[in-house]
């Protein structure tokens, strides 16, 4: 079990990259689950892996999968729907 600081983005979406990654490996049976962090904002993903994967593929993958779902999601909070009185 251990974590690393990473910095990464790179890429185009509505949320802004991550800047500040934190990457965490959680080896659990026969997988390793890999997680990343943004400091930013909280969110995290998630992959599994094969524990004799190379460390720094899972940590990319992982990346990568942070940047993607940041990258779909809307900064902007979503407008009101009908009317107040």
């Amino acid at each position: 079990m251990g974590s690393i600081k990473s910095q990464a983005g790179c890429g185009l979406g509505k949320m802004p990259l991550p800047k500040n990654i934190i990457i965490e490996f959680i080896p659990v049976g026969n997988f390793v689950k890999v997680c990343a962090v943004c400091e930013d904002t909280g969110r995290e993903v998630s992959i599994v892996g094969d524990p004799k994967a190379n460390k720094a593929d899972l940590e990319a993958l992982a990346v990568r999968k942070l940047n993607y779902v940041m990258s779909k999601e809307d900064p902007q909070p979503l407008p009101k729907r009908g009317f107040e009185v």
